[in-house]
């Protein structure tokens, strides 16, 4: 559908015209002076909401130092930006035409104000606009609709259209290798035999397409030298980066009309060597649905303080994503990366007190809370852990034999015995219980490594015997077996808690209630340490008696003691020290930095939730823990109202009619738009990390790049290509990014080309 210019006598329209098109602003400040300058008098009784999402002003009733290149791809405004030239007269030409949009006719007073705001405003505009221009010089862009052009267009020569052509085939390949995740490379260099030369993946892509009858790359390669190559790496990789980035920005354009979203990071990855970490946003988008959707990889930086500048230029510079409307930011971290993270988190709190530090509702509390413990035990255990999982996994057959050992121990508990089965086939290592799960399994998975690994009927190779002689060696270490007993008891106090904090949109604003009785219980376990400890330490010993493990204290420290003449150390009091208590005191404090204050109230505010109101008998108070967020809302100044207006509907609702459970149902009512407070408040709610998305169709972005990591081999593995491949089913613009190709690189259209090598040892050398 098009859009229509709303200025007065401008009769633009996206289909007939290249200009961008802008929406108003959701700022009612700014908003207003929009309507004021468009001199439309039917405007000024509507929302700004409903301004921006049916009217839009055309580039030309914009100063050129108003509009802004964020990026290659996209035209927007300045966050300062008020349209200024229109033309107010020229109906007057032809005085009976019928005009709908008319202009308002002003008084001399209005008249007189209008001047001297506009005074005062441009010498103030004239600095803003000096600062903001050097910072954006060297960015260029491209328009929702197409870029502006206030030059001539002149019609393409045929050498130009001949190239072009040729720049979208090369870059057609590209696309389908990443929907496809078909690696760059091909055969590695050792695979091939002498005297023989293999093209990689796209070479041979290009000369079948060649081969299928495509004329264009067909008569580019017979005036190619022999030995040169058809299209170089350096090519290819500008190629990539800019279909990444043409793919990101339909995702973040989505992000920026919705205004608020969140920041999520998954766990770090390896990408050819280098470690990444993998970064999505949440939104809410105009469908009301929450979506949460991968837009890209970002250098890991060992330096926690230099990966926090990175991260938030990247976010905003790179991407150009406004942290002002950031309203959440969520890490999934393993062992060791926590801190680094934390101190990340802190730095934009700092900077963006609105983006909430919370957990993320993909990762249990209990998961999150172990593997962010700076205790180097406790990351062996976890990384044990996750080895064993991933072994029994690797073939129904080893499974099967689990399953038989588990059967053989459990007889006389046969329900419980079916119940660890299924668990083991699932990704238990995630779950709320893990660790009860672990020390209820830890005797079956000692026997059954130890029978893989004993057999002598040849029923596993060497490499799966191998892994299970150390696995099972790792199993049977007391150090491992005192680690999982302290661990599984201290966070049963969590655990509830964190399990609630996954459920429903009740269960979360209830357990955010809970949190001071979880820290009471904690506290008290910390004041009683010793007599805790001493009830841990002996379930740990019983446990290694009943598999025959030595209680021993680690190695390590028995080794660095034996020069030692003060008193020997017992292994109770030295798990106790290097272990217990620094395990709760680390958990006492995260469970307090992750709720933080602002958090505590962000939940508050799920008591709008219908059901919820239902629950408290809709004797609730929204008004004051949604002060945090006034600035986000349309009509601040109703809120009290309207709120009033909202328990009111529902008290006395039809006896047929059920109370919406979640956001994701509040936010899809009919009539939630004549609650325009609290439908803004529902969608800054919704994009909270901590509240899980509720329809799973719009949880793909982290499913997929599960899927990407686990189906491509670590040196295959591309960040352009995997952008391209998680988000297959994002439209993309050839047209455009061929644009794109020739703007940045105009100067390199030769196509840079490199020798070729003919043999397997060129190869080699060149590499």
């Amino acid at each position: 559908m098009p859009n229509f210019c709303a200025a007065p006598n401008c009769t633009r329209k996206s289909t007939q015209s290249d200009l961008a098109f802008f929406r108003f602003p959701r700022d009612p400040a700014r908003c207003q002076k929009w309507v004021e300058n468009c001199r439309r008098a039917d405007l000024e009784d509507k929302t700004p909401d409903q301004l921006n999402k049916h009217y839009r002003l055309c580039a030309k009733h914009f100063e050129t130092s108003m509009i802004c290149k964020s990026s290659p791809y996209r035209t927007v405004l300045r966050d300062n930006a008020v349209p200024t030239i229109f033309d107010l007269t020229s109906h007057l030409n032809n005085p009976h035409s019928r005009h709908r949009k008319r202009i308002k006719e002003l008084s001399e007073d209005e008249i007189k104000s209008l001047k001297e705001r506009k005074i005062d405003e441009t010498s103030e505009q004239e600095q803003t606009n000096q600062e903001t221009n050097n910072s954006n010089s060297t960015q260029n862009a491209v328009a929702e609709g197409g870029g502006e052009q206030d030059e001539e267009v002149l019609p393409l020569t045929l050498e130009e259209k001949e190239n072009k052509d040729y720049l979208k085939s090369l870059f057609e390949i590209l696309i389908l290798m990443g929907k496809q995740n078909i690696p760059l490379d091909g055969h590695e260099t050792d695979e091939i035999p002498e005297g023989i030369f293999m093209p990689d993946n796209f070479q041979a892509l290009l000369e079948c397409r060649i081969n299928a009858g495509d004329e264009v790359l067909r008569k580019r390669f017979e005036t190619t030298a022999v030995n040169m190559l058809f299209c170089s790496k350096t090519q290819q990789k500008q190629m990539l980066e800019i279909c990444e980035s043409c793919i990101r920005e339909e995702t973040l354009r989505e992000v920026r009309d919705s205004h608020f979203f969140s920041i999520v990071t998954d766990d770090v990855v390896d990408i050819a060597g280098e470690e990444h970490l993998p970064v999505l946003v949440r939104f809410v988008d105009d469908s009301h649905n929450l979506r949460e959707e991968f837009i890209g990889f970002l250098p890991y930086e060992a330096d926690a303080e230099i990966l926090a500048v990175k991260f938030h230029t990247t976010i905003t510079e790179k991407w150009g994503l406004n942290m002002e409307y950031c309203r959440g930011q969520a890490y999934i971290v393993s062992s060791g990366f926590s801190s680094k993270m934390k101190v990340v988190a802190m730095r934009l709190l700092e900077k963006y007190p609105q983006a909430v530090y919370t957990l993320c509702s993909s990762c249990a509390l209990n998961t999150w809370l172990a593997k962010s413990i700076p205790v180097v035990g406790v990351s062996v255990a976890l990384g044990i852990i996750e080895e064993i999982c991933s072994f029994f996994q690797r073939s129904p057959q080893l499974l099967v034999e689990l399953d038989s050992v588990i059967s053989v121990l459990f007889q006389n508990s046969e329900e419980k015995g079916n119940e660890l089965k299924e668990i083991c086939r699932s990704q238990w290592t995630g779950r709320h219980d893990a660790f009860e799960i672990l020390v209820d399994l830890l005797q079956a998975l000692v026997l059954c490594l130890d029978n893989i690994n004993s057999d002598t009927t040849v029923r596993w190779d060497n490499f799966i015997a191998g892994q299970a002689f150390i696995l099972g060696s790792a199993l049977v270490d007391f150090d491992f077996i005192v680690t999982v007993v302290v661990l599984k008891n201290i966070l049963s106090f969590t655990r509830a808690f964190g399990k609630n904090l996954q459920g429903q949109t009740s269960d979360v604003f209830f357990a955010a209630s809970s949190l001071t009785a979880v820290l009471h219980s904690l506290n008290e376990v910390m004041e009683n340490i010793e007599v805790y400890h001493e009830f841990w330490f002996e379930e740990a010993t019983n446990l290694a008696t009943k598999l025959d493990i030595e209680i021993k204290l680690p190695g390590k420290f028995r080794r660095s003691q034996q020069a030692n003449l003060e008193p020997e150390v017992t292994s109770e009091s030295y798990y106790k020290e290097v272990l217990s208590v620094p395990t709760v005191e680390h958990i006492i404090q995260e469970l307090k930095d992750i709720f933080s204050e602002q958090h505590l109230k962000a939940l508050k505010c799920l008591s709008l939730v219908p059901s919820v109101m239902g629950q408290l008998k809709f004797n609730t108070s929204e008004e004051h823990h949604a002060d945090m967020y006034k600035s986000d809302l349309p009509n601040p100044d109703t809120l009290s109202a309207e709120l009033h207006c909202w328990r009111i509907k529902w008290k006395h609702r039809g006896k047929d009619i059920e109370l919406p459970a979640t956001i994701y149902e509040a936010l899809h009512l009919p009539d939630i738009k004549f609650f325009p407070n609290v439908y803004a408040l529902l969608k800054v709610l919704c994009i909270l990390p901590v509240m899980k998305v509720e329809n799973e169709r719009y949880e793909n972005g982290r499913k997929r790049l599960k899927a990407y990591l686990r189906d491509t081999l670590t040196a295959h593995r591309s960040s352009n290509l995997a952008l391209l491949n998680i988000n297959f089913d994002i439209k993309h613009d050839l047209d455009l990014m061929v644009d794109t190709y020739i703007k940045l690189y105009t100067s390199k259209l030769d196509l840079q080309e490199e020798v070729l090598p003919t043999t397997n040892s060129e190869i080699t050398e060149n590499t």
